[in-house]
């Protein structure tokens, strides 16, 4: 269940695809409306009164745009910066480290924050609140703590697992951004951009087909045109026409709603197995052999933004439209499905 095409996680290959493809500016960037709006305003004010902007938390699903979004923000304010990512800080000291080499103004970007280690996360508090970080130097009854001035910085945090992060880290954001999945138009927009970047010739019927199957996720869109283009350069002379974008879409056994077969076999076990549920999410993962993390981080959102599934207090179930999807009979339960 590795390296799946509509996985939204950054996988190897995306890191060059999504620099290369990634907006500059607000102007460059499509959807998120009013989240755009929020932030255009708060930099447009933090310009006018000199002040830095408030620590901003941005969460939702993997491949929506949360990079892209510190990017763009750091961009438009005219200031570095510095991304790191909540594992790779394993000790207060790494932390204290990066703080340390901020300029005023500077934007410190954390991807995965909720990865954060309570006692890192204590030190960020006050790093946070009062632009200050407290260092114990000495050890026993030597031992004394020095407070380091910090410059004026700007935390931009983005997790996929809003909902882990401890309620005092939480309250530190003085502003808090879901992203949402995109629709199909605005994917179609941002195939056509990409294709220009990349020098593809996509006509507007491939661009729909394409954006059908991408989940409604940028990243996930990206990966498959850079797939079919390979795929037209090997069978069709790089010329890219419906009936090679559905043939490459087979060949990586993505369907028409955006799912693959991993999807279908989460479906097919909760229908199969489970008589459709209610079942309760490790249940799922014990019989597909997955993480009960991967099924609610990886699967899940989409799966239930679709409407093939049900999340209930009695466990997962799979709705009317992921029958009709397997080609299997409704069962007579309409409850199911309320």
């Amino acid at each position: 269940m590795e390296n799946r095409i509509i996985d939204p996680k950054v996988q190897l290959g995306d890191d060059e695809l999504d620099t290369h493809l990634r907006p500059r500016s607000f102007d460059g960037y499509v959807g998120q409306t009013q989240i755009k709006a929020g932030l255009e305003i708060a930099i447009a004010a933090a310009k006018q009164t000199g002040d830095s902007l408030d620590h901003i938390l941005l969460f939702g699903p993997p491949g929506l745009g949360k990079t892209t979004l510190a990017s763009i923000i750091a961009n438009e304010v005219g200031v570095n910066l510095r991304p790191t990512s909540g594992p790779a800080i394993e000790r207060a000291g790494d932390l204290a480290a990066i703080l340390t080499n901020l300029q005023e103004g500077d934007i410190l970007f954390i991807d995965e924050i909720h990865a954060l280690s309570r006692n890192v996360e204590e030190v960020l508090y006050s790093a946070m609140e009062d632009f200050a970080f407290d260092i114990v130097v000495g050890k026993g009854p030597s031992a004394r703590s020095l407070k380091l001035s910090l410059p004026r910085f700007t935390l931009i945090g983005a997790t996929t697992r809003a909902g882990i992060l401890s309620s005092p880290l939480r309250d530190r954001f003085g502003s808090t951004y879901r992203l949402n999945f995109y629709e199909p138009e605005e994917i179609e927009q941002i195939l056509h951009r990409s294709a220009r970047i990349l020098q593809i010739n996509l006509p507007t019927d491939c661009a729909k087909l394409i954006a059908r199957s991408s989940r409604r996720t940028p990243r996930t869109a990206n990966r498959i045109l850079k797939r079919v283009r390979e795929y037209a350069l090997v069978k069709n002379g790089g010329q890219i026409t419906p009936a090679v974008v559905q043939s490459a879409l087979e060949l990586m056994t993505i369907d028409q709603h955006g799912l693959d077969e991993v999807d279908r076999k989460i479906l097919s076990t909760i229908i199969n197995q489970f008589k459709g549920g209610p079942v309760g999410v490790g249940s799922i993962a014990a019989a597909i052999a997955e993480e009960v993390q991967t099924i609610e981080d990886v699967y899940e959102p989409y799966l239930l933004q679709s409407g093939f599934l049900h999340r209930t207090a009695q466990g997962r179930v799979a709705t009317e439209l992921a029958y009709q999807l397997l080609g299997l009979p409704v069962p007579a339960k309409p409850q199911l499905f309320s």
